[in-house]
């Protein structure tokens, strides 16, 4: 059996498996293909805390409950910040021109050679091998 593919999302690409906008189909695919381990997606820790903040803004403490009990059912592999993902995140805001905090998702990618998706064009554009949402 062959290893999975690794994938890194950025948590613009995670709102949109609970908001209903552009770029959403492709969201709800990459999940999809998670859960028939096709993919293995990979995730920064704030990603967590970026999807579950927007499901509070928009239907509140019980949706924000929900969204992140499905989170946690997803078997997602959630890396916490650390030292090299550091060091690479401020090599990437460098290279992307983007905040520390847009750099992480990136630096993952790059740390363990991982395709990035994001719809975060601003962001994420000039990263090589970027796959866009939306």
């Amino acid at each position: 059996m062959s290893e999975r593919e690794l994938v890194v999302l950025d948590s613009s690409v995670g709102v949109k498996w609970i908001k209903p906008e552009a770029g959403r189909d492709q969201a709800m695919q990459l999940l999809a293909d998670h859960r028939d381990a096709r993919i293995r997606i990979v995730v920064p820790s704030h990603f967590i805390h970026e999807v579950v903040s927007v499901a509070v803004r928009r239907g509140g403490p019980e949706l924000g409950g929900q969204v992140w009990e499905l989170l946690a059912a997803l078997d997602l592999t959630v890396v916490g910040l650390d030292a090299t993902v550091a060091r690479s995140a401020f090599d990437q805001c460098g290279l992307l021109g983007c905040s520390f905090y847009d750099a992480l998702a990136p630096a993952l990618a790059e740390r363990i050679g991982a395709t990035l998706w994001s719809a975060d064009v601003r962001a994420h554009a000039r990263f090589e091998g970027v796959q866009v949402v939306g």
